[in-house]
């Protein structure tokens, strides 16, 4: 009975792992998507892929991955599909669709996130990212929904890809102490707003969704700069989600 229940445990954790990687997958398809002219389909699996991503983490808690499915890195692993989705896939987003005309513009999330993701001091000890997270992928989405026009997108993407030196604590709201309930609820309801606002572009203009939208983001950044704020401290942790 003891062997059954450390199989059963350990299928839970490659399942576990199998999920993580599976993120790339939907990154794949919002690529191929974006690159045939598909701009609502591919910001639909990039926010697949965000859901994926917020889930994981309390999955590989839950069932234990570290111990039970020890010979494969996890936090390797979703650096690597991170770093697809939330920065390869969305400056392609951009690129192809327009908002982004320039090379050095579109190699500067590019490069900050590099160092973002490499960087031993990424993440504070008391979890929260140090320095922009790199949401690039959300920021496509609301550049793209807003139609920002190309000059604008610009001063946007190298102010925020500038924001990953500055060390400002951002949340990881999987790994939050207080107001956990609060503000992961409030992102998966962002989540179903947003996909709503790209799935359905009419309805959605008609309640202006994506405006609705943006409570959670302000939300999020207010709460990063109560709670974490400009710090000093950059003894961290290496992995940046």
């Amino acid at each position: 009975m003891a062997q059954e229940g450390g199989l059963k445990a350990r299928a839970r954790a490659w399942a576990v792992h199998a999920f993580t990687a599976s993120g790339a997958v939907l990154g794949l398809l919002a690529l191929l998507a974006a690159a045939r002219g598909d701009y609502a389909l591919s910001a639909l699996w990039m926010l697949a892929a965000l859901a994926v991503d917020g889930s994981d983490g309390l999955l590989a808690r839950r069932f234990q991955v570290a111990r039970f499915a020890p010979a494969l890195d996890g936090r390797r692993l979703d650096d690597i599909v991170d770093y697809l989705n939330y920065v390869i896939v969305p400056v392609c987003f951009l690129v192809w669709s327009g908002h982004i005309e320039s090379l050095w513009i579109a190699a500067a999330p590019v490069l900050a996130s590099a160092y973002g993701f490499a960087q031993t001091e990424a993440k504070t000890r008391d979890h929260f990212f140090l320095g922009f997270p790199s949401y690039w992928n959300v920021v496509a989405i609301y550049l793209w929904q807003f139609q920002v026009g190309a000059v604008a997108t610009g001063v946007v993407i190298v102010l925020l890809a500038a924001l990953v030196f500055v060390p400002l604590r951002y949340l990881h709201p999987s790994q939050m102490h207080r107001l956990w309930w609060s503000t992961n609820l409030g992102a998966a309801l962002w989540l179903g707003v947003v996909a709503l606002a790209v799935a359905a572009p009419e309805t959605a203009a008609r309640l202006r969704l994506i405006e609705c939208s943006l409570i959670y983001p302000v939300w999020y950044l207010g709460l990063s700069l109560w709670l974490g704020g400009l710090t000093r401290d950059r003894r961290t942790k290496a992995s940046i989600t």
